[in-house]
């Protein structure tokens, strides 16, 4: 699929891996709508590229669904990159005792739920989208992340919201391949988005040196590069591909 002229969402595009992908389908000739649940970030950011904004908390059919109506409602949709998610580090048996549930149940919510979410309410858009020669509707680009293969240490609700993205990834892809729906997931490593921009600039540049080659933290635009390629590339289906500098995570 040429990305010229055509309609994509990105989820979470106010930042990090979600901005860096708007920015390369902006460059590419996409009309780019942000859905974001941050109102400055996102405005912001569609200001910058041209595109527009719907403030959505992926979390929430709902939202979702009222969020794919605003954008179809200027026209076809074909496509979507869900970057929007949320990490956090908590020990099963920590200092304070066990893992709360309540917090495992909000990364679960958010990451998988949120991505199950969004799914939903583009696929069925897309349904509706008139298809290419090829017979072509639409892409759904979703994230998942390394620490699905390799959860560290204290990655027990990161790792287990990243598998499930990973898990629904092909029966997904199986299911909407009648409509002519391609799906595929990106699994990146260490990335330099706001979810590291907390740590002191040493911690940041030691985390990249982990990485084999390049020895640096991965930037969201070489996110947004492949999902690019995704996009074009009407063979790949059903994937998970990691894109990670071929680091695999130590236990911490």
């Amino acid at each position: 699929m040429d990305l010229q002229g055509k309609t994509f969402i990105v989820t979470g595009g106010g930042s990090g891996l979600g901005a860096g992908t708007a920015r390369v389908f902006a460059e590419a000739g996409a009309h780019v709508a942000i859905l974001d649940v941050n109102e400055t970030a996102g405005e912001q950011m569609a200001k910058e590229i041209g595109g527009h904004f719907v403030r959505t908390d992926v979390a929430d059919s709902d939202s979702v669904k009222n969020a794919v109506v605003a954008v179809t409602g200027a026209g076809a949709l074909h496509g979507a990159v869900h970057c929007a998610g949320v990490g956090m580090a908590a020990k099963v048996l920590g200092k304070h005792g066990p893992h709360s549930a309540e917090e495992f149940a909000r990364v679960i919510q958010v990451n998988v739920i949120g991505t199950f979410n969004l799914i939903c309410w583009v696929a069925a858009a897309l349904r509706d989208t008139e298809p290419s020669a090829d017979g072509e509707r639409g892409v759904i680009v979703t994230t998942a992340s390394v620490a699905a293969f390799e959860g560290q240490i204290g990655q027990a609700a990161y790792a287990a919201s990243k598998g499930a993205v990973v898990s629904m990834t092909l029966p997904v892809a199986r299911e909407l391949a009648a409509y002519g729906i391609r799906v595929a997931s990106i699994a990146p490593g260490i990335f330099d988005t706001p979810m590291l921009g907390q740590l002191p600039a040493e911690a940041r540049s030691s985390r990249g040196a982990q990485v084999p080659f390049p020895p640096r933290l991965g930037q969201p635009s070489e996110y947004g590069m492949l999902a690019r390629h995704i996009v074009e590339n009407p063979m790949l289906n059903g994937e998970v591909i990691r894109l990670d500098g071929a680091i695999r995570m130590a236990p911490r």
